[in-house]
C-alpha cells in the first residue's frame, strides 16, 4: 500500500487557552469564556503561530507539501489550518471530521480542578482513583475514548489518502493520541510524555504509514516548534478551556517554561511564553 504521511498541527493559542491560564493564576472555579467550546477562536498570538506553520509548510520540498487537509470542526483548529494554508499559498481540499474534535469534558466542562472538587467532589475522587487516561467525566470522554476515535481516523487515512501527505489540524490530546497509537505506547508512557513534553500550541508532529511497523505507523518528528522560535514568536503549551486543569498542572507548566527560558536564553533571542 502506498505510504501516507501525516503532518499533525495543534491549533495555535486560543482565547480559551488564555482564559484557562487566567483561571489558574487567579485560583478561580470556572474558566471565563463567552462561547461554547467548539466556537472558541484563536488569540492574536495564536494567529501568528498559525502563520508560522504556513511559513514552515512553504519551505518544505515539493514532494513533502500536503495534498489535502483533515481538520477538527472546532473553530480554533479550522482557523489554524486556513491561516497556515493562506500563508503557504496552498489551496487544498479540506475535510472536516468530527472525530478530530477536542476531548468532551462532560459536566466538568469549563471548570478548573478547584471547580470540579467543589462542584463534583465524587468526580474528583473517581478521577484520582481511575487515573487521567481512563477517567471519563459524567457525559464526557476519557483519553482512551479519544484514542479509539483517532484509531478509526488513522485506519481511514490509510485507505483514503494512500500516497498522499495530509495536513491534520486538531487538538493537544487528539494529536498526542495519534503519536500514542503510532508508537504503540502504554498508559504509563503516554502519561509521562504528556507530563514532560505536552503538545505545544501550533507544534508539528509527523507520522508515516509503515507496513513493517507493528502499529502500521512510524513517528518521524514530535512537538516541533522551531518554526515559532525562528520567527521570534512565543512558544506556549497552555491548557485548553475544556481540559481538566488544576494548580498542580499549572506549577508543572511554570517549571517547564523556566527550563525552556533558560535553554532559549542560552542559544536564542526569542522569549517563549
Amino acid at each position: 500500500m502506498d505510504q501516507v504521511t501525516l503532518v499533525l498541527v495543534r491549533h495555535g493559542e486560543s482565547e480559551g487557552n488564555v482564559a484557562a491560564e487566567a483561571a489558574l493564576r487567579d485560583d478561580l472555579e470556572r474558566i471565563d469564556v463567552p462561547v461554547r467550546d467548539p466556537d472558541i477562536e484563536l488569540s492574536e498570538l495564536g494567529r501568528r503561530q498559525a502563520a508560522a506553520v504556513g511559513t514552515w509548510l512553504a519551505k518544505q520540498p515539493a514532494d513533502d507539501q500536503p495534498d489535502v487537509t483533515w481538520t477538527s470542526p472546532y473553530r480554533r483548529a479550522r482557523q489554524t489550518g486556513q491561516i497556515a494554508l493562506d500563508e503557504a499559498s496552498l489551496e487544498l481540499p479540506v475535510l472536516v471530521d468530527e472525530r478530530l474534535r477536542d476531548r468532551d469534558m462532560g459536566v466538568t466542562d469549563m471548570l478548573t480542578g478547584r471547580g470540579i472538587r467543589d462542584a463534583y467532589p465524587e468526580e474528583a475522587k473517581r478521577r484520582e482513583w481511575i487515573g487521567k487516561f481512563y477517567y471519563r467525566p459524567s457525559g464526557g470522554e476519557s483519553w482512551a475514548d479519544v484514542a479509539g476515535r483517532v484509531r478509526a481516523v488513522m485506519a481511514d487515512l490509510r485507505l483514503r489518502a494512500a500516497g498522499k501527505t495530509v495536513l491534520v489540524t486538531a487538538h493537544d490530546v487528539v494529536n498526542l493520541m495519534f503519536c500514542y497509537v503510532a508508537e504503540g505506547m502504554d498508559e504509563g508512557a503516554v502519561m509521562e510524555r504528556a507530563r514532560t513534553s505536552g503538545m505545544r500550541n501550533a507544534a508539528i508532529c509527523r507520522l508515516v504509514s509503515d507496513d513493517e511497523s507493528p502499529t502500521g505507523w512510524r513517528l518521524l518528528d514530535y512537538n516541533l516548534d522551531e518554526h515559532l522560535r525562528d520567527a521570534g514568536i512565543a512558544v506556549t503549551d497552555q491548557p485548553g478551556a475544556a481540559d481538566d486543569i488544576d494548580a498542580h498542572g499549572s506549577a508543572q507548566r511554570d517549571e517547564k517554561r523556566e527550563s525552556d527560558d533558560s535553554a532559549s536564553n542560552a542559544g536564542e533571542n526569542e522569549t517563549p511564553a
